[in-house]
């Protein structure tokens, strides 16, 4: 039905209950794509005895670069992005697909929401030592939001097409800070309007394991660091760049900036 895709660096632990919980709480048989970043931790060894679809990436090339990598392989029309610390409640798929049956077109941008880091404060734990799944499968649909217009938060739901057509996640925003509302723009200028976030599609989120465990790692292990931004107006877009580079464990080095600002033709006229 779907094609889910999991970017993943080093968290194998929280990928077996993501996948876990897909298996267990999804009312289709959806392809599970990772993207696995390192996987040093097992992961690889992981994804080829449970015979896993999957992309590779020998370092951390981040989750945008992934997500575009696995993108490239998916079979399914829908796309869904998922993290690796997520928990997929039950009836999330049914939601997702009552919703596009409503729609005339495929012109969106559909997300669920997430509960303890996110849309829904409600702890049932902190980590997996003291994750309680009952508890979360006995309260979850007692757990009330709303609809929304507006949402940019994972997990979500667009369809290959028009995913491919603005070319994925934008990759200079890699690891990925950023990426998501960069993708939003993307998809207005393409004529997307409707972005919904689904009331009654949740998920429980541990809240970005991997980057709070690995962020001394991550900045470390550089030697050169890039920083790039992108954004536009109603004068055009305007693309920033900046390479610096590490002269010790605190101290950087500006190298190279780079500002282009691209103009509408008719703005030139």
């Amino acid at each position: 039905m779907f094609s889910i895709i999991i970017p993943t660096f080093n968290n194998i632990n929280y990928l077996k209950l993501c996948i876990y919980s897909i298996k267990k709480n999804s009312n289709y048989n959806h392809e599970i794509i990772l993207h696995i970043n390192e996987g040093t931790d097992g992961t690889l060894d992981y994804a080829k005895l449970n015979n896993i679809k999957y992309s590779y990436s020998k370092i951390n090339n981040g989750i945008c670069v992934g997500f575009n990598k696995s993108l490239e392989i998916a079979k399914s029309e829908y796309i869904v992005y998922a993290h690796d610390d997520m928990y997929f409640c039950p009836e999330w798929d049914n939601v997702f697909i009552d919703e596009i049956n409503k729609l005339k077109n495929k012109i969106f941008y559909l997300s669920g929401i997430m509960i303890n880091k996110g849309h829904i404060k409600y702890s049932c734990g902190d980590d997996l030592t003291n994750f309680n799944e009952e508890k979360l499968l006995k309260d979850y649909l007692n757990l009330d939001h709303h609809d929304f217009q507006g949402s940019t938060w994972a997990p979500t739901l667009l369809s290959k097409k028009i995913c491919k057509d603005v070319g994925g996640l934008s990759e200079e925003y890699s690891p990925g800070t950023g990426s998501d509302p960069d993708l939003n723009m993307k998809l207005w200028q393409k004529g997307v309007r409707i972005f919904k976030g689904l009331s009654k599609c949740k998920v429980y989120h541990f809240g970005s394991v991997v980057t709070r465990q690995k962020e001394k790692k991550i900045v470390t292990s550089f030697h050169d660091l890039f920083f790039s931004m992108k954004g536009s107006s109603d004068d055009g877009v305007f693309y920033l760049s900046a390479q610096f580079s590490q002269k010790s464990e605190t101290s950087w080095k500006l190298i190279s900036l780079l500002a282009v600002m691209r103009f509408p033709s008719k703005k030139l006229c």
